[in-house]
């Protein structure tokens, strides 16, 4: 559940007490501009976590404290700031209220922005026809979606489970079981994929090669003699 300004407010009491009251001198009113500036431009910067506090981390920002929620840690879910004690994190600045003493800083959106571009990058190296080994992530009415690895997932439609009729993709596949898919389409950065492409059909028998046997030329061989015998001429 995303935070409210207000849950931050009462995360932000907290972190009072470990950095002291804010002093609005000139520098001080100066790192406010820098911050206000920042949060505008969308500007990626890098700070240092000093300390940890109810519901995230703490960061020196030019002499302002700055609070970056746990939620805005990662794109994951954390349960303990106590990892990030000491690191440096690339962030961006989300609030900036010099009036309320609020400094709030995000590297989610970073984490996720960096997500997305490897994804697209990952995504240009697959080609159609290149089958992949997946595991079935999810079941829906209409297919099944498919987890690829290395960040990667498509969709196999129901009508490209099997080469029968089948209502619903559960009669055929279950969550976590794995399967060999092969790539029939790719658009709007969204994996098309074919389970039926890669098993044979069987509506459609082999058709094996008779064995051809071909006579001796003396047998196949014939004379006028051969030719007109049975026959009388009046």
């Amino acid at each position: 559940m995303e935070e409210t300004m207000k849950d931050y407010e009462d995360m932000l009491e907290e972190s009072y007490s470990l950095m002291g009251d804010g002093v609005h001198d000139t520098d001080a009113l100066l790192a406010w501009k820098k911050a206000a500036d920042l949060k505008a431009s969308k500007e990626n910067i890098t700070v240092t976590v000093t300390g940890i506090v109810k519901g995230g981390v703490v960061a020196d920002f030019d002499g302002i404290r700055a609070f970056i929620p746990a939620s805005r840690l990662s794109l994951e879910r954390i349960d303990d700031c106590n990892p990030f004690l000491g690191k440096e994190l690339t962030v961006r600045v989300i609030e900036a209220d010099i009036d309320a003493d609020k400094l709030i800083l995000s590297a989610r959106e970073i984490l996720r922005e960096q997500q997305e571009e490897g994804k697209k990058k990952k995504l240009s190296e697959v080609k159609i026809g290149q089958v992949f080994s997946g595991v079935v992530a999810t079941i829906k009415d209409y297919g099944a979606f498919i987890d690829l690895g290395d960040g990667l997932s498509g969709l196999v439609h129901v009508s490209q489970i099997s080469h029968e009729r089948i209502k619903h993709p559960g009669v055929v596949l279950k969550e976590g079981q794995e399967v060999n898919v092969k790539v029939i389409d790719i658009k709007d950065g969204k994996i098309s994929l074919s389970i039926k492409a890669l098993l044979e059909n069987p509506e459609e028998p082999e058709v094996s090669e008779e064995e051809i046997s071909i006579p001796e030329s003396e047998a196949i061989g014939t004379s006028l003699g051969d030719l007109l015998k049975g026959f009388s001429l009046k």
